[in-house]
């Protein structure tokens, strides 16, 4: 029971553990784009910063130690070189040299050298100043009975570190002690370093600065989007101006989300007119269907002349209902349907449709094809299209007896008629949705079928037209934008 016990609180603590975190990443607001920007910024400005002036100090502090070393080298040099080549004693390099001419001088007046007299037995002749260590090291070599023998090394005097030579005059004369303080070069590179330190923050700060500017800059614009984005998001309006100011990608993006919102706005739109005509359109039929049902309570009271006209009536109404939801249904989803785009010979388009329609309405219809053209475009809907324009002439001129004719001029589809033509307040008008001149008002059909032409040519890059056929009749058709000759 106890390992029961813990294991099932282990599970639950796992399971609390899992959900805090979950709740800690849902709460946890996400890092700003311009925040990001600034701190990349700094961050790459810090990397450069920090890289060149530490590849800058340690040059130059490279420099200026060797510098000073081969400085330093130069003058234990040359005090060999005059202690061999003449016999100097330990007056010769006193600092009481009133025409300061003498061999001291030549040591003393390039560089910061101080000085220091050894006399024999490594005694102490003439203080340097500061002092200088003389030690058994030194004592010996103050003895040595070769000129130009010498010794080197590190002291600190005080709270200066220095470097010292101490060169024998020979024949145990006593020795000459060069020291020169490095310290002070130190002392120079270190304030270099606090000054390449400030410099760098100084830099980093002014690069994040500059980057938080620059990220304003940049990412203003799409601040305004995002918000915009949300506000369509949160409350549903379409109507929102959208920043496009700007050239450049955010530009561009501006105008494609001012684009799509205005496509939608004006879908939604389509939407809403198409669900108010179809319920002024659907009301007529329900009307009189409910009417005729109405009527079916008595219909064993009905003389049988009266049966047949209702039952007829009714599958009349039926019928027209049917056309009429169908029709709605394919306006209602436009053009995107899953007939793929492709090369399409429209002259091959119409021999197809012209086919159906002569099955279905029994009338003659020819096809001319005048310059045969290839389209891309989607053949399902150019072939019902061309269709709907066969179908609506043989309703108009159904006693007709000349054939339909259809023509195809390269990218241009026409069907012609010998009906009652159109008038010509309603060539404008014939393609708009539910539209039924005072001529048609009387005939079947929804008035959507030449709103899915439009729609259908609209699609396809082309337009909708309507005119009166000379010698009586009308022409309709469209064209395609996409087309070119064979």
């Amino acid at each position: 029971m106890p390992g029961r016990l813990r294991a099932w609180f282990r599970s639950r603590a796992g399971a609390w553990r899992d959900r805090g975190r979950t709740a800690w990443l849902r709460t946890r607001r996400p890092a700003s784009l311009r925040t990001a920007f600034a701190v990349a910024f700094a961050t790459g400005a810090a990397v450069v910063t920090v890289l060149v002036g530490f590849l800058s100090y340690d040059a130059a502090a490279r420099l200026v130690r060797v510098d000073e070393r081969s400085v330093f080298s130069e003058v234990v040099r040359d005090l060999r070189t005059q202690v061999q080549e003449k016999e100097f004693g330990p007056a010769d390099y006193a600092a009481s040299d009133p025409d300061h001419d003498g061999p001291r001088d030549d040591l003393t007046r390039p560089t910061r050298t101080d000085v220091q007299i050894l006399g024999a037995g490594g005694r102490i002749v003439e203080l340097g100043r500061p002092a200088l260590p003389a030690g058994a090291a030194e004592r010996r070599i103050a003895t040595d009975p070769q000129a130009g023998r010498y010794a080197e090394r590190e002291a600190d005097i005080g709270d200066d570190e220095y470097h010292v030579a101490t060169v024998a005059l020979g024949d145990g004369r006593g020795a000459v002690q060069v020291a020169q303080k490095f310290s002070e070069t130190e002392d120079l590179l270190s304030a270099l370093q606090q000054r390449t330190v400030l410099l760098a923050a100084v830099v980093i700060a002014l690069a994040g600065t500059v980057g938080w500017w620059l990220a304003r800059r940049i990412t203003g614009r799409l601040v305004r989007l995002t918000s915009v984005a949300e506000s369509v998001a949160e409350h549903g309006r379409l109507d929102v101006p959208v920043p496009v100011a700007g050239r450049d990608e955010v530009a561009r993006l501006g105008r494609a989300f001012d684009d799509m919102l205005g496509r939608l706005a004006s879908a939604v739109q389509d939407q809403q007119r198409l669900v108010q005509d179809a319920g002024h359109e659907l009301r007529t039929p329900l009307t009189s269907l409910r009417t005729n049902i109405s009527l079916l309570k008595r219909f064993d009271d009905l003389p049988p002349d009266a049966r047949e006209e209702l039952l007829a009536d009714l599958a009349g109404e039926a019928r027209e209902l049917s056309d009429l939801v169908n029709e709605l249904v394919g306006l209602a989803a436009g053009q995107r349907d899953d007939d793929p785009l492709s090369e399409v010979s429209l002259a091959e388009v119409a021999e197809k449709a012209a086919a159906s329609a002569r099955r279905r309405t029994g009338r003659e219809i020819t096809v001319r094809t005048l310059r045969p053209a290839v389209a891309w475009g989607r053949p399902a809907a150019l072939n019902r299209a061309i269709g709907n324009l066969l179908e609506n002439a043989a309703k108009f001129d159904a006693g007709g007896t000349e054939p339909i004719e259809v023509r195809v001029t390269g990218a241009r589809i026409e069907v012609l008629d010998r009906g009652p033509g159109i008038a010509e307040a309603d060539l404008t008008r014939v393609f708009d949705r539910f539209y039924r001149s005072a001529a048609a008002r009387g005939l079947p059909g929804s008035g959507l079928g030449l709103a899915i032409v439009r729609e259908i040519a609209t699609a396809h890059g082309g337009h909708a037209f309507a005119a009166a056929r000379p010698g009586g009749g009308a022409v309709l058709g469209f064209t395609v934008g996409r087309g070119y000759a064979h």
